[in-house]
């Protein structure tokens, strides 16, 4: 008989005890008919009592673990503990998920079979939904909440070193139903093969947040993985808009991690505009834009300067 796959979930945790604990509930739910299942949480030094909440946290259809790191090393660095926790303990698949979500009990069944059908496909993102409630508009008739689309693939606009989602606020009627490559892979519902991560890597560090998906990605690509968009794997995602465009965190941490990413990958012209466009944020920015190009400069990356 053969032996299965061992799929671990990695949830990374900042404070948000409750919507962690919801995830974790949706996790419970998963079909592992096709798969061992452990979960895995990495906290990032919560301060509302996630921690005493997943000591008392039972998952039924799996191993549970938790790592409660120190201090809050971000996206990237505090998903690294997770992954390389992940490989040491054997996992053949890992599944990169926010601590936001709820997800379709179908959901890893459904990406498996992605995998098995593409050899070279090495990292995949589902299908992903708003989660009721947490549409960026209220133009939605009852019927239509919970089936509005937030990522159907991704493409980066080279020209600009911008990343934007496929299908944004658009009602699923089977438009986005196909498998076909994506730009990047979102962070949000990340699903890797142990290869990839031994060929290429963890996440870089540097970025801290923002565009450590896209930078992965990536790597990926070049060498030689495809990055799936893979439906009818679907989960929810409660879209936060607090670190939306214009707060501070958003305009430090893009306004930095545009440098370091399209610097590294953007055509030649797009990194002399981007060079250019630095600059005049330098001059003319905002407050936490020109900290982040004066910290791209001076090589300050991981939480750089940010409080």
């Amino acid at each position: 008989m053969a032996r299965l796959p061992n799929v671990f979930v990695l949830i990374l945790s900042f404070n948000r005890r409750e919507d962690t604990l919801t995830t974790l509930e949706s996790i419970r739910k998963l079909n592992v008919e096709s798969f061992k299942l452990t979960t895995l949480v990495v906290d990032n030094a919560s301060k509302d009592g996630t921690i005493a909440a997943l000591r008392k946290f039972k998952m039924d259809n799996g191993e549970f673990l938790f790592i409660a790191n120190k201090t809050n090393l971000g996206f990237a660095e505090g998903n690294n503990v997770g992954l390389k926790e992940c490989l040491k303990r054997g996992a053949d698949y890992i599944l990169v998920l926010n601590n936001d979500t709820i997800v379709d009990s179908d959901l890893v069944c459904d990406l498996l079979k992605v995998f098995e059908k593409y050899p070279k496909a090495g990292i995949l993102s589902p299908k992903i939904y708003f989660a009721e409630g947490y549409e960026y508009q209220n133009r939605y008739k009852k019927e239509e909440r919970g089936k509005v689309i937030w990522y159907a693939g991704g493409e980066i606009d080279w020209k600009n070193v911008y990343g934007t989602n496929y299908g944004v606020d658009e009602v699923d009627k089977g438009q986005f139903d196909k498998i076909r490559e994506t730009d990047f892979a979102t962070g949000c519902c990340l699903f890797v093969r142990r290869d990839v991560l031994e060929e290429i890597g963890l996440f870089d560090k540097r970025y801290f947040a923002y565009l450590e998906d896209a930078d992965f990605s990536q790597r990926a690509k070049k060498a030689g993985w495809w990055v799936l968009y893979a439906p009818p794997a679907h989960l929810w995602h409660k879209v936060s808009q607090s670190s939306g465009i214009g707060s501070e965190l958003n305009d430090y941490f893009i306004t930095r991690n545009r440098m370091i990413f399209g610097l590294t990958y953007a055509p030649l012209r797009a990194k002399i505009a981007l060079v250019k466009e630095s600059f005049r944020l330098l001059l003319k920015g905002r407050k936490w834009q020109k900290i982040g190009i004066k910290d791209f400069y001076l090589g300050n990356f991981g939480k750089g300067s940010w409080l």
